[in-house]
C-alpha cells in the first residue's frame, strides 16, 4: 500500500510538470509564454498574452492534469492515492523540475482536485470564482476567495464521509499551495497595484491573435 501510495504521488508530480500553458502557447507562435506577461505558465497569463481561447485550453489542460492523477492514485491507493495524486499534481504544476521550478499558480489543477473530490463542490468553486471576477475584475481575488473557501466548503460537503480528516488535509494543503503562489498578488493589492483584467483588451489579443493564425494557415 504505501509503495503504491508513494507511486500515486510521483506519477501525479510528473503528470503536474506537463507545461499545458507553454505548449498552446506555442500553437499560437508564442515561444515562451514565461517571457511574456507576470511570466507565469497559468491560465491567467495566458489569457492576458493570447486571449480566450488559449486560455480555455489551457485551463482544460491543467484542470485535467490534476483530475487524471486523482484518477490514477485511486486506482493505485484509495482515497489517499487519490488525495496524494491531486495534491502532488499541483505541485508539479507550481514548482515543474524541468522547467526550473517556474510553474502556475495551481488553481486550474487543484479544480482537477475538486472534481474528483465532488463534481458539485467543483461547481460551485468555479460559479464563486467567476462571480468574483465578473465583480471586482481582479483574477487574484477570486483565486484567493476560491482558495480560502475550498477547504471550508470541504470540511462542510465531506463531513462524516470515510477519511474525512485526508479530504480536509489534502483541501488544507491546496489552499496553502495557492495562497503561497499568490504571494506576489497579494502585496500588489495591498499596495494598490495589481492589474484588473480589460475584458475588451481581452477580446481585442483574442481577435489579433485569431487572424495571424489565419494568415499563417493561407500562407
Amino acid at each position: 500500500m504505501v509503495w503504491k501510495c508513494i507511486l500515486a504521488a510521483v506519477l501525479g508530480y510528473l503528470l503536474g510538470n506537463i507545461p499545458s500553458g507553454v505548449l498552446i502557447s506555442k500553437g499560437y507562435g508564442i515561444a515562451d509564454i514565461r517571457k511574456h506577461g507576470s511570466g507565469n505558465t497559468g491560465t491567467t497569463n495566458v489569457l492576458r498574452t493570447l486571449g480566450w481561447l488559449p486560455s480555455v485550453l489551457t485551463l482544460v489542460c491543467d484542470c485535467l492534469k490534476g483530475y487524471v492523477a486523482c484518477l490514477i492514485g485511486r486506482w493505485l491507493g484509495g482515497d489517499l492515492g487519490m488525495l496524494l495524486g491531486g495534491v502532488f499534481a499541483i505541485l508539479g504544476h507550481d514548482f515543474p523540475v524541468f522547467m526550473g521550478f517556474k510553474g502556475g499558480k495551481g488553481i486550474a489543477t487543484s479544480l482537477g482536485l475538486i472534481i474528483a473530490i465532488s463534481p458539485w463542490l467543483a461547481l460551485a468553486a468555479l460559479a464563486v470564482q467567476v462571480i468574483a471576477v465578473a465583480l471586482t475584475r481582479y483574477m487574484s481575488i477570486a483565486s484567493l476567495i476560491t482558495s480560502v473557501a475550498f477547504p471550508i466548503v470541504t470540511g462542510i460537503i465531506c463531513k462524516g464521509r470515510e477519511n474525512y480528516g485526508l479530504f480536509l488535509g489534502a483541501a488544507c494543503v491546496a489552499a496553502a499551495l495557492s495562497l503561497f503562489g499568490h504571494r506576489s498578488n497579494i502585496q500588489r493589492l495591498l499596495r494598490g497595484e495589481e492589474n484588473r483584467l480589460d475584458f475588451h483588451k481581452i477580446s481585442e489579443v483574442s481577435k489579433k491573435v485569431m487572424e495571424k493564425m489565419k494568415r499563417n494557415k493561407s500562407k
